[in-house]
């Protein structure tokens, strides 16, 4: 993607970076739960004019679990000192948990982010269903299993084929690069043995969001995605004033990054260009 960097935080661990520098607005991109920096390497090259920024999370990519207690909202903003040490607001551009990770930060810490696009975002705080579609319980169950038996290649196999084919999508609808790269960086996150609930940052935006949420916000989703994920989103994009532009990706499931980088790239950009004429 660019210039590999390192980011030592307070426990001893070094966050691996990326940095496609550039004179443009300064841009962080937060990765899905299932994937590491490398799900962005298509999008980046897109957004030619923006000083981009992408970093593996704790358990995930290069960068080592680590035992201490952390959050990853101080590992980011750990990152943001040290791409940009004067302080500057900067844009957020987070997928699935790394988007849960990026409201977090606006909400937390206003002062320092310019600006949000959402890709089918968790959100912190938000209560998990009580009743799954049909669909996405099947893959639920296999990926229970799957654990019990403690056989991560049918863990991930289930997993990837979830959150990129989709719940109701045929195993494979993706095929290819696309799949093989989700299956490898998912599987570095499976063997880490990382605790999916570690680095929490203690802030409730479910609660939050819709009343102190203030940067401006762009808000996407696949509409192949988990249906609860698609709700939610619908749900978000009536309730929260700060969304001020919304982009569904058809015939996309849960990593657009993935599937649809020049599309994605687009939204960012325009979210930018938005901010620049405002």
């Amino acid at each position: 993607m660019g210039e590999r960097f390192g980011v030592e935080v307070a426990s001893g661990i070094t966050l691996a970076a990326e940095r496609r520098p550039a004179d443009g607005p300064p841009v962080v991109l937060l990765h899905a739960g299932v994937c590491d920096r490398r799900s962005w390497a298509d999008v980046t090259p897109a957004l030619a004019d923006a000083d981009v920024v992408a970093y593996d999370r704790r358990g995930f990519g290069e960068t080592p679990a680590g035992t201490a207690a952390f959050r990853h909202l101080d590992d980011l903003y750990a990152v943001l000192d040290a791409a940009w040490p004067a302080g500057e607001p900067v844009w957020l551009v987070g997928n699935s948990m790394g988007g849960a990770l990026a409201i977090d930060a606006a909400l937390e810490r206003p002062a320092r982010v310019a600006g949000l696009v959402l890709v089918a975002p968790a959100v912190s705080g938000e209560p998990d269903p009580d009743t799954l579609d049909p669909a996405t319980q099947r893959w639920a169950d296999a990926i229970d299993a799957a654990e019990a038996a403690g056989d991560l290649d049918a863990l991930n196999e289930a997993e990837v084929a979830l959150w990129l084919d989709g719940p109701a999508g045929p195993a494979g609808r993706v095929s290819g690069p696309a799949r093989a790269l989700l299956a490898d960086m998912n599987a570095i996150a499976l063997r880490s043995g990382a605790d999916e609930d570690a680095g929490a940052g203690g802030i409730d935006a479910a609660a939050r969001i819709a009343a102190e949420l203030r940067v401006p916000t762009t808000l996407t989703w696949g509409d192949l995605d988990l249906p609860l994920i698609v709700a939610r989103c619908e749900r978000l994009a009536a309730e929260v004033p700060a969304i001020a532009r919304t982009h569904v990706f058809t015939g996309t499931a849960h990593l657009p990054s993935l599937e649809r980088p020049a599309e994605v790239a687009q939204v960012v950009a325009a979210a930018l260009s938005a901010a620049r004429s405002s």
